[in-house]
């Protein structure tokens, strides 16, 4: 769909330099989507492998994130070979939904409430990051911790339009229970993409 330079705004790699390439294609159905342009992947144009790595090249860091949409809607092992033989570390943010694929550094994963992840994301999961749209989802993002591994960083991150309402309750949830941490929008609030 595009593909840009900017900072991490959010999870555990959040103000690093990052070359994001969004993938179009996505049937999961958050409401709160703020890229809902990303879900038709046919109005969107295809880029070559050659084409997208090229385009990463161009810039001094060498972080690619893929996101979407939902990137694993795609194999993306091609993708991220050819983007870490050309010296970037890859990440991911994925709800989980689709089989795991690609050669990844980190992968952040985002369950939604809207479809059920695959089982294979549970074990690769780096990182796991829960949007707190209401009080039910504390519960939700409860459910999804004690199925990843030890070492998976947990994260709570307000949805963006209830953070005002949100925000306060995850600190008091973090401090109650500390094997959490907070994720913020941070590209928001700089207003960078």
């Amino acid at each position: 769909m595009e593909a840009f330079y900017t900072l991490q705004g959010e999870g555990q790699h959040s103000g690093r330099a990052a070359y994001f390439i969004r993938l179009g294609g996505c049937d999961v159905g958050c409401h709160w989507c703020d890229v809902k342009e990303s879900w038709d992947a046919s109005i969107h144009p295809k880029f070559g492998i050659d084409s997208i790595v090229d385009g990463a090249l161009q810039f001094p860091g060498r972080l690619a994130v893929i996101t979407g949409g939902e990137p694993l809607m795609y194999n993306l092992d091609e993708l991220t070979a050819a983007l870490q033989a050309a010296g970037f570390k890859t990440n991911i943010e994925t709800s989980g939904v689709y089989p795991f694929t690609g050669h990844w550094d980190w992968v952040c994963f985002s369950p939604k409430k809207f479809k059920t992840p695959h089982p294979d994301i549970y074990k690769n999961a780096n990182e796991l990051k829960a949007i707190i749209y209401n009080k039910s989802d504390f519960e939700f993002a409860e459910e999804h911790a004690a199925q990843v591994s030890p070492d998976c960083t947990l994260l709570l991150q307000p949805e963006w339009s209830k953070q005002d309402v949100m925000l306060p309750l995850i600190i008091d949830y973090i401090k109650d229970n500390p094997k959490w941490k907070m994720s913020l929008q941070t590209h928001k609030f700089m207003n960078i993409p």
